[in-house]
This record gives C-alpha cells, structure tokens and sequence, in this order.
C-alpha cells in the first residue's frame, strides 16, 4: 500500500468516525432538549433538534473537545413557538437553555 492510498484510508476513516460521532451528538441532544421540556411541561416541537455550530473547546478536565451547539424548537401553549438550545461538549450535555419564553413573559408586564 502507498502512502497516498494510507492516506486515503485514514481520510475515509476520519470522516466516518466524525459523522457517527455527530450522529451521537445528535441523538444526545435530541434526549437532553426532550427531557428538559418534559421536566419544564413545555411542548417540545417537531421532534428534531438542528445542528448549529461546531468547534474545538476544552472540557472541565482540560481536554480538548468538540463542543457542538443544538437549536429547537418549544411551545408553552401549542399556539406560539420559542427557541431552546443544547451545547454539547464531547459526550456530555453541558448546557440546555429554555429561557427565551420567559423573557417574553416578563416584557408583557
């Protein structure tokens, strides 16, 4: 085997792993946003979570990570619509914010 045809293999394996690891990160995501509407008794909307960054970042124990963010979407009623967010570093939810409808209560007031 040459060394350009190595090189491609790696490449391939690169790309493979990286696009079942998003696949996880997803599905880790998708979980974190429904539990947090279920635990918040908001409606969570359309099932989906959609990818919305991506970048390298250091986790807690100081080791770099991907840090991937998540956007979806939530309902207090059915009748309106909120956006949510889950940032996920390596493996682990580190943040889920559902914030965005209380602040549109508190500006009604």
């Amino acid at each position: 085997m040459s060394f350009v045809e190595l090189l491609t293999v790696l490449m391939l394996g690169g790309i493979v792993w990286f696009w079942f690891d998003s696949l996880k990160a997803r599905e880790a995501g998708l979980e974190a946003a429904r539990r947090a509407c279920l635990r918040e008794g908001l409606q969570f909307l359309d099932e989906t979570v959609v990818g919305h960054g991506l970048k390298l970042a250091r986790d807690e124990h100081g080791h770099m990570v991907l840090r991937r963010g998540f956007d979806f979407e939530y309902s207090l009623t059915g009748n309106d619509r909120y956006r949510g967010a889950v940032v996920i570093e390596g493996r682990e939810v580190v943040l889920v914010d559902l914030t965005e409808h209380r602040a549109q209560v508190v500006s009604l007031f």
